[in-house]
């Protein structure tokens, strides 16, 4: 008898634990989209970023370019 009472416990249990992580296994899919938005987010956060430094190396150079065509001007 006691035997019965101990695998009615461990069923009741188990169902519990079913139902509890129930509604958390349908959330592990929003989170795994959210995840992966968000890396593919990063990526283009860097890729934009390492545009910026490009950017910004052509543009002293351009500032250069002004400055020296100015003092040349300047010269005459």
């Amino acid at each position: 008898m006691l035997l019965w009472v101990w695998i009615a416990v461990v069923v009741v249990a188990l169902i519990i634990l079913v139902a509890a992580a129930a509604p958390l296994a349908g959330r592990l899919g929003a989170l795994h989209r959210a995840v992966l938005k968000l890396q593919r987010r990063q990526t283009e956060a860097m890729k934009l970023q390492e545009k910026a430094v490009v950017l910004e190396q052509t543009v002293a150079e351009l500032e250069g370019k002004i400055a020296a065509i100015a003092a040349r001007s300047e010269r005459r």
